[in-house]
C-alpha cells in the first residue's frame, strides 16, 4: 500500500509538473528589440562637470528631472544613470564633484579622525534633506545622511553651498533673516550652532546664492552678505543702471555673477574681467591658471573664446568657431576641460553646452563632437504618420482616383499605367532610370500591412521629432523657440490637419501653441514626412486660445482646419477657406480651478462666426472647494464594431454609444473623508449630466481611460492604503433607440450603468485603451506602472459585469467570476525587461492591420512597440514553414493531374469495351 501511495504522489507530481510547463510562455532571445525599441535619457542639464584627465574619462551631470549620471566623453553615452526620487524629495540643490576645480574648498577632504569621503556629493529635497556621496565609477551610494528641518515650509527656499570640508545650509527668511547651519559634509554633525544674520532687504524675486556671498538686487545696486565671514557686514556694488534680466551666479568664482551679460563681482577678493559681453559665461583652467570661456551665437557660428583670470589676457589656444544648427537653439556654456594630446604637442579642450532646446551638445576640435536630445525625456504629444506611397503605388492610387467613364477609357487608363510601369522598371534596371527621391532613399516608404510609420513627437521645450517606429532613426528635427504650454494647465498640441492618404498630396501637420512673449496664439504647419514648413510655417496669431477643435476635411484639398475660440469667445478658423464647415459645430470650455463648464453652439452667418453659449454646468460644489483633476473624452478615430452584447439567453444588450460624452473628474478636500473625489459623465452638446458617482477617503493621482460604452480609472484609497480601478459601462437596454445616427438632442432616457472595483497590486502611473483600425479587435487596457513596466491588461478581467458567482448565464457570456484582485503576470508586461523611466504617458495608433496596436510609451525613456490583443490573426506566424506548404502544393497539384490522366484512360478503356 504504501508504494502504490508514493507511486500515485510521484505521479500526480509528474502531471502537476507538465500542466505548469505547457502554461509557461515568453519572450525567446531571437525576438528581443525585434518588433521594439528603447531610447534612453537624463533630462534637461542642471550642474555638469567635464574631467578628461581621470583615469575614467567622464562627463558628471545632474539635471531638472532628478537624475544624476555619467557620460562617455567621446560618445555621449551613458556610462551610468540614477534615477532619484520625485520632486520636491528628488529636487538637486547641490553637486559637489571631489577636487575637480583647483580651489582648495573643492576637495573631498573629511572630519579630523574620519576614514569617509566621496567622489560626488548631492544635496537634494528639503524636507528632509538628504545629503548623498555617491561613487562615480559605478554610480553606486556609498553614504547618506538626512536632516529634517523645524520649519518645512521655509526651507523650501534653502540653498546649500560647500567649502573646506563643511557644508552650509542657508535658509532665507524673506524681508526678516538668514539662518545659516553648517555641517561636517560627510557626517551630518554639526559643527556649532545656527547663525541668524538679520536682512530685511532679501525677497524671493531678485536674491540668490554665488559661493558664499548671498546676493539681491535693489534698483541699481547689488547688496550682498558674505556668510563665512568673522563679523557681518552688507557689502554695496553699484551697477550704474538697473539690470534689464535676471542676475545670474557664475560658479567657480565666488562672489562673481553675471548682470546684463557682464561680469560684477561683489567680493573685493576675487577679481573679474568687466570688459567681457557674452551670453554665457563658465569657468575653468588651462595651463594650471584659471580661465573664463564664454560662448555666443552670430549667425549659427557658435564662436568659443578664453581668458586668462588673472591678467585677461586672451587664450588663443580655445578659439573655436563651430557651425551650430537651428534645431539645438540657444547654447549655453556648462562645462570644459583639457587633455594633453599623445604628441604632447598641445591640449585637446572639450567644451559642453545646454540648449534652449534641452540638447546636451560636446564641441571639440572645431566641430560638434555628439549631440543628446535630452528634450524627448520630456513628451507631451505624439502622433503616428503613414509613409507616402512607392511611385508605382501612387501612380495606381492616382488611376483609381479618376472619374469613371466608358469601359474602353478605363481600359486604356490601366494599359497606359502598365506600360509606364514597365518602363520604368526596365529603365531602372538598366541604371537610367529616375533618381530616388529623399524619403526614397531614407527607406520612408508604406508597408503593405501599415506597420511602418513616421513618429512624430512634440517636447516640452517646442521641439519637434521625425522618427522611424521601426528603427528608432531620427530623420529630422524642428525647433520653435519662445513656445510654451496654455493656461489651465493644457499642454502644446500636435494635430493632424491631413494625412498622407491623398496623394500626390503631401501629409500636414500642425503645432498649436502659446507664445511666451505676448501670450498670443502660435500655428506652426510643416510636412511630418520632411519635416519642411508647409503653408506658410509660422503663424503669429493676434489673440489667446482659449479652446480648439479639428474640422471636418475639405473637398479642395482635404484639410481639417482648425477652429480657435479666443479669450474674448470669438471663432476663428485656419485655414480661412475652411470656415463654412464650422457652423453646427458644439464646443465646450472647463476651467480646472472653478470647476466651471460652458457649452457653445457655432453659427455661421454673414461671412462670419461666431460662438452662442448655450449651458452651463458648475461642478466646484457648495463651497466650490472641488477642482478638475482630468477630463477624458474618446478618441476621435475609434471605430465601434459591435453595437450590443450577446447575454447568455441569447438576447442583445445594446451599448450606450454616446460619441459627445465625456467623463470628468473632480477633488476637494474633506473634514471628514479626507479627500473626496466625483466623477461625471457629461454630455457636452446638450450638458446633461447623464451619470456621476462619489469616492470617499481616495486621492490621485488619477488615470483614466473613456472608450466605447465602457470607462475605467485608477485613484489611491487613503483607507485601506492601495490602488483600485473601477470600471463602469453603460447600455441602452434591449432596444435601441437608433441604429443609425446618434443625436444628444434627442437622446434615449438615461442609459443602464454597470459598475465594480478591483484591486491592483501596484502604483499606476498612466491608462491607455489600445485601437484598431475597424474596432473588430478585443479592447485591452495598458496600465504603466510605477517599476516602469507596461501591462497589458486584457477588459474582460476589468469587465464590471463579471458574477460574484459562477452561474450559467455567466459562462455563457464567457464572463470570468469575480475576483477583486487584478493578476500581473509577467508575460502580460510588454515592455519585458525594457523599463520605462518615470513613466507618464502611453499612446496608441491603428496599423494597417487589423490585429495590432501600435504603441509609444513616454516618460524619463522612450519605448516603442505593437501589440495584438486578438493574436495576430490576420497575419503568418513568423516560424511558418514556407516550404513544407510549398511541397505540400506540389504534391497535391502533381498527384491532382495525375489522378485526371489516370481517370481519363481508365473511361476511354470502358468506352471501348
Amino acid at each position: 500500500m504504501d508504494f502504490l501511495k508514493s507511486s500515485a504522489g510521484t505521479l500526480i507530481s509528474l502531471l502537476s509538473l507538465l500542466l505548469l510547463l505547457s502554461t509557461c510562455s515568453g519572450l525567446y532571445e531571437d525576438q528581443i528589440k525585434k518588433f521594439d525599441w528603447r531610447s534612453v535619457h537624463v533630462g534637461s542639464l542642471k550642474h555638469a562637470y567635464v574631467d578628461l584627465n581621470h583615469f575614467q574619462p567622464r562627463v558628471l551631470l545632474s539635471t531638472h528631472e532628478q537624475v544624476i549620471g555619467s557620460l562617455c566623453p567621446k560618445t555621449g553615452e551613458i556610462i551610468w544613470r540614477q534615477v532619484l526620487e520625485k520632486k520636491p524629495r528628488g529636487d538637486i540643490k547641490l553637486l559637489q564633484v571631489s577636487g575637480f576645480a583647483d580651489d582648495s574648498s573643492d576637495t573631498a577632504a573629511a572630519p579630523m579622525g574620519s576614514h569617509l569621503g566621496f567622489d560626488m556629493m548631492t544635496v537634494q529635497g528639503h524636507a528632509p534633506a538628504l545629503v548623498r556621496g555617491w561613487n562615480t565609477n559605478i554610480g553606486t551610494i556609498e553614504w547618506e545622511w538626512s536632516i529634517m528641518p523645524l520649519n518645512t515650509e521655509r526651507a523650501q527656499d534653502a540653498v546649500w553651498f560647500y567649502s573646506n570640508s563643511v557644508l552650509y545650509h542657508v535658509v532665507p527668511a524673506w524681508r526678516s533673516h538668514i539662518e545659516v547651519t553648517s555641517y561636517f559634509a560627510t557626517s551630518g554633525h554639526t559643527t556649532g550652532s545656527t547663525s541668524k544674520i538679520m536682512a530685511a532687504w532679501i525677497n524671493p524675486e531678485s536674491c540668490l546664492l554665488s559661493g558664499s556671498f548671498y546676493v539681491c538686487l535693489d534698483g541699481k545696486q547689488l547688496i550682498s552678505l558674505d556668510l563665512l565671514a568673522k563679523s557681518t557686514q552688507v557689502i554695496a556694488t553699484s551697477l550704474g543702471s538697473e539690470p534689464s534680466s535676471k542676475i545670474q551666479d557664475l560658479p567657480g568664482l565666488n562672489g562673481a555673477l553675471i548682470v546684463d551679460k557682464k561680469l560684477v563681482s561683489v567680493n573685493k577678493d576675487q577679481a573679474v574681467c568687466p570688459d567681457l559681453s557674452s551670453d554665457s559665461f563658465i569657468v575653468g583652467s588651462f595651463n594650471r591658471r584659471k580661465v573664463i570661456a564664454y560662448a555666443d551665437l552670430i549667425n549659427n557660428m557658435l564662436n568659443i573664446n578664453a581668458v586668462y583670470l588673472d591678467d585677461c589676457s586672451p587664450v588663443p589656444e580655445l578659439h573655436l568657431s563651430v557651425a551650430f544648427a537651428d534645431h539645438y537653439g540657444s547654447p549655453s556654456l556648462r562645462s570644459f576641460d583639457c587633455k594633453s594630446t599623445r604628441n604632447s604637442d598641445g591640449k585637446n579642450c572639450l567644451f559642453l553646452l545646454s540648449t534652449s532646446a534641452e540638447s546636451i551638445v560636446a564641441v571639440q576640435q572645431g566641430r560638434v563632437r555628439w549631440a543628446r536630445e535630452e528634450s524627448l525625456a520630456n513628451v507631451i504629444d505624439t502622433q503616428f504618420l503613414d509613409l507616402p506611397l512607392a511611385d508605382s503605388e501612387g501612380t495606381l492610387e492616382n488611376e483609381m482616383k479618376g472619374k469613371a467613364g466608358d469601359i474602353a477609357t478605363a481600359f486604356m487608363r490601366r494599359i497606359t499605367t502598365q506600360a509606364i510601369q514597365i518602363k520604368s522598371l526596365f529603365l531602372h534596371v538598366i541604371g537610367l532610370g529616375p533618381p530616388p527621391t529623399d524619403t526614397q532613399r531614407a527607406g520612408l516608404v508604406r508597408d503593405s500591412f501599415g506597420l511602418h510609420k513616421m513618429l512624430v513627437l512634440l517636447t516640452r521645450s517646442g521641439k519637434i521629432f521625425g522618427i522611424d517606429n521601426i528603427a528608432g532613426k531620427h530623420h529630422w528635427q524642428l525647433y520653435l523657440p519662445n513656445v510654451a504650454g496654455f493656461e489651465n494647465s493644457e499642454q502644446m498640441r500636435l494635430i493632424v490637419q491631413r494625412s498622407s492618404k491623398h496623394f500626390p498630396l503631401q501629409p500636414l501637420c500642425a503645432i498649436v501653441a502659446k507664445s511666451v512673449e505676448n501670450g498670443n496664439g502660435v500655428l506652426f504647419r510643416f510636412n511630418p514626412i520632411t519635416g519642411q514648413a508647409s503653408e506658410g510655417g509660422l503663424l503669429q496669431l493676434n489673440y489667446k486660445i482659449k479652446q480648439l477643435a479639428l474640422l471636418p476635411e475639405t473637398e479642395e484639398d482635404y484639410v481639417k482646419g482648425v477652429l480657435i475660440l479666443d479669450g474674448a469667445n470669438k471663432v476663428h478658423v485656419e485655414p480661412k477657406h475652411a470656415t463654412p464647415l464650422a457652423h453646427g459645430l458644439y464646443l465646450y470650455t472647463a476651467d480646472l480651478k472653478t470647476a466651471e463648464l460652458e457649452g457653445y453652439y457655432v453659427k455661421y452667418a454673414g461671412g462670419e462666426l461666431s460662438a452662442l453659449p448655450i449651458w452651463n454646468v458648475r461642478l466646484g460644489g457648495h463651497n466650490s472647494e472641488q477642482q478638475i483633476i482630468s477630463v477624458a473624452s474618446k478618441n476621435p478615430i475609434e471605430h465601434v464594431h459591435s453595437q450590443g452584447r450577446v447575454l447568455g439567453d441569447r438576447s442583445v444588450l445594446y451599448k450606450y454609444i454616446n460619441p459627445n460624452l465625456v467623463a470628468f473628474v473632480t477633488q476637494a478636500p474633506d473634514a471628514t473623508h479626507k479627500s473626496v473625489l466625483n466623477m461625471y459623465l457629461i454630455d457636452v452638446v446638450s450638458g446633461s449630466v447623464i451619470f456621476s458617482m462619489t469616492h470617499r477617503k481616495v486621492r490621485a493621482p488619477l488615470h483614466i481611460v473613456h472608450s466605447e460604452n465602457w470607462l475605467a480609472y485608477s485613484y489611491f484609497n487613503d483607507k485601506v492604503r492601495r490602488t483600485e480601478i473601477t470600471t463602469i459601462e453603460l447600455y441602452e437596454g434591449s432596444a435601441q433607440a437608433n441604429n443609425s445616427v446618434w443625436s444628444s438632442l434627442q437622446a434615449p432616457s438615461m442609459p443602464l450603468v454597470e459598475r465594480q472595483s478591483y484591486i491592483i497590486p501596484t502604483i499606476v502611473e498612466a491608462m491607455r485603451e489600445t485601437i484598431t483600425e475597424r474596432g473588430i479587435t478585443n479592447k485591452h487596457v495598458l496600465i504603466g506602472t510605477a517599476s516602469g513596466g507596461i501591462v497589458e491588461m486584457p477588459w474582460h478581467l476589468l469587465d464590471p459585469r463579471r458574477p460574484i458567482s459562477s452561474t450559467t448565464q455567466g459562462r455563457e457570456e464567457g464572463a470570468i467570476p469575480y475576483i477583486p484582485e487584478l493578476p500581473l503576470p509577467t508575460e502580460n508586461y510588454i515592455n519585458y525587461n525594457q523599463t520605462v523611466a518615470r513613466l507618464r504617458n502611453i499612446y496608441t495608433a491603428p496599423s494597417g492591420l487589423e490585429s495590432t496596436c501600435l504603441v509609444v510609451a513616454t516618460g524619463l525613456d522612450i519605448f516603442v512597440t505593437r501589440v495584438a490583443p486578438s493574436k495576430t490573426f490576420d497575419l503568418l506566424k513568423e516560424d511558418f514553414d514556407y516550404i513544407l506548404i510549398s511541397i505540400v502544393l506540389v504534391v497535391l497539384t502533381s498527384g491532382s493531374l495525375i489522378v485526371r490522366h489516370l481517370a481519363s484512360r481508365k473511361l476511354l478503356k470502358q468506352a471501348w469495351k
